[in-house]
C-alpha cells in the first residue's frame, strides 16, 4: 500500500505542475504588434515668387529751402511802415513790400540831383552855342585853323562831364528812394524780423531773414558701396520721402538734382542732393487730388532712393544662406543645394538674381543634420485636423460633465 502511495503521489504532483503551467500560459496575451514609426524629417516650406524688382537705397535728411536771404538796410532811416506779413511764418510773394524806411531825405536829394542835371544842361547848351559863335569869329578873322581852347572845346567837355556827374547823382538819388523799401526778391517765408516799426536802420543793418518756398532741399548721406546700386549714382532719380505732420506718417515725392561731389571727411559718405517743389504746397489747387500735407523746414525725413531695376529677382533670409547655397525641396519631397547669386544684402534678407525659379519650395526649417538627397517630409493636413478637431472634442467632454 505505501508503494502504491510512493508511486501516485509524485504522479499527481507532476500532473497539476502540467495543468498549471498549462493554465498559465493560456493566460498569458500574445505580443500586441507595435506600428511602424516614420522617423523622416518634418520640414516647413515657402514658395518663391521671381518677379521684376527696384532696387532702393535708404537715406535719411533734414529738410531746408533751396534759397534763403539775409536782409539787411542799405540806407538808412526811421521804419514808418511794415507788412502785416512780415512776421515769423509769414508767407509773401515776389515783390511785396515787406517794410518802409522815412524816404523823405531821399526825395529830397533826388530833386536836387535834378535840379543840378538841369543847371549842368544849360551851361553845356550854352557852352554849345558859345563855341559854334567863336568858330564864326576865327573864320571872318583868319582863313588859319583855329585851336581847340578859341574854339572852347575844353569847356564844352567840362559841361558835359557836368552833365554825367548829375546824370550819376540822379540814378543814386533814385536807386537810394528804391531802397527805402523793403520787398521780397522771391516767394518766401519769413523766418525771423529784427526790427519794428519806428527803428531806426544803419547802412548793414539786419532786418530779417527770407527762406524761398518754390523749392526745398534735403541732403541724403549715401554710402560709396550702395551708389553701385543707383543708376548714374543717383543723378535724377526718384525719392520717396518718409515723415510725421501732425502725428501721421505721411510720403512725398522729390527727385535728386545733384551730387556735392565730394566725400566727408567725419561720415565718410557721399552725399545725394534731392529736391521737392513747392514744399508747402502754396501751388496746389483747393480740389486738386495730390497730396497738400506742407513739408515743413527743419523736419527730419527718411528716403528712399530709387536705384536700378532686376529683371528677376527675389528676398530670402539671410540667415537660410550658406556658402551661397540655399536648401530646396524637390517634387519628390528631397533636400537638395542650390547654388545662388547675391546682388545686395537688405536688412535680415539678401536680394537673390539667379539660382531659383518661380514656385522654387525653399526650406526655412532647422535641419540637425542636412544632406544632399535626404528625404523630408511635409506636415500632413490631417494633423492639422486632428490638432483642430481636438479643442472642440475636449470641450463636449467637459460640458457633458457638468449636464452630468
Amino acid at each position: 500500500m505505501s508503494r502504491k502511495k510512493q508511486i501516485i503521489l509524485p504522479v499527481v504532483i507532476l500532473a497539476i505542475g502540467v495543468l498549471s503551467f498549462v493554465a498559465l500560459t493560456s493566460l498569458k496575451k500574445p505580443p500586441e504588434e507595435k506600428a511602424v514609426v516614420d522617423n523622416t524629417p518634418i520640414v516647413a516650406v515657402e514658395t518663391i515668387t521671381v518677379e521684376p524688382m527696384v532696387l532702393e537705397v535708404d537715406s535719411y535728411g533734414i529738410v531746408t529751402p533751396k534759397y534763403e536771404t539775409e536782409l539787411v538796410a542799405q540806407v538808412s532811416g526811421q521804419i514808418v511802415e511794415l507788412s502785416d506779413a512780415f512776421v515769423r511764418g509769414g508767407f509773401v510773394k515776389k515783390g511785396q513790400l515787406l517794410a518802409r524806411i522815412d524816404p523823405n531825405d531821399y526825395e529830397a536829394a533826388l530833386i536836387d540831383a535834378q535840379a543840378t542835371m538841369a543847371t549842368a544842361r544849360a551851361a553845356l547848351e550854352t557852352e554849345r552855342a558859345q563855341g559854334k559863335v567863336a568858330e564864326r569869329e576865327w573864320q571872318r578873322i583868319s582863313n588859319s585853323s583855329p585851336t581847340e581852347l578859341s574854339l572852347r572845346k575844353p569847356q564844352l567837355a567840362k559841361e558835359l562831364a557836368s552833365v554825367k556827374s548829375a546824370q550819376a547823382s540822379i540814378l543814386r538819388a533814385q536807386r537810394n528812394l528804391e531802397r527805402t523799401e523793403l520787398r521780397a526778391p522771391y516767394d518766401a517765408m519769413i523766418e525771423n524780423r529784427t526790427i519794428g516799426l519806428g527803428s531806426f536802420v544803419s547802412v548793414g543793418m539786419p532786418l530779417g531773414k527770407l527762406l524761398g518756398t518754390a523749392i526745398a532741399e534735403v541732403r541724403l548721406p549715401v554710402a560709396d558701396k550702395q551708389l553701385k546700386f543707383l543708376v548714374e549714382q543717383g543723378l535724377h532719380s526718384k525719392v520717396t520721402l518718409n515723415g510725421s505732420f501732425a502725428g501721421e506718417e505721411t510720403e512725398w515725392q522729390a527727385q535728386v538734382a545733384r551730387s556735392e561731389g565730394v566725400v566727408d571727411n567725419k561720415s565718410r559718405m557721399s552725399y545725394l542732393v534731392a529736391e521737392i517743389k513747392d514744399p508747402y504746397k502754396l501751388k496746389v489747387d483747393a480740389t486738386s487730388k495730390l497730396n497738400r500735407t506742407p513739408l515743413r523746414f527743419g523736419s527730419y525725413v527718411t528716403a528712399d532712393i530709387l536705384g536700378k531695376t532686376l529683371a528677376q529677382a527675389t528676398m530670402v533670409p539671410r540667415h537660410l544662406v550658406i556658402n551661397n547655397q540655399v536648401a530646396i525641396l524637390d517634387e519628390e519631397l528631397k533636400l537638395y543645394y542650390t547654388s545662388i547669386d547675391i546682388v545686395r544684402q537688405d536688412g535680415a534678407n539678401v536680394v537673390v538674381s539667379k539660382g531659383l525659379a518661380d514656385g522654387d519650395q525653399l526650406i526655412i526649417s532647422a535641419l540637425d543634420y542636412p544632406t544632399n538627397g535626404m528625404q523630408l517630409a511635409l506636415p500632413s493636413d490631417d494633423s492639422f485636423d486632428d490638432l483642430d478637431k481636438a479643442p472642440e472634442s475636449t470641450e463636449t467632454q467637459i460640458a457633458a460633465t457638468v449636464e452630468d
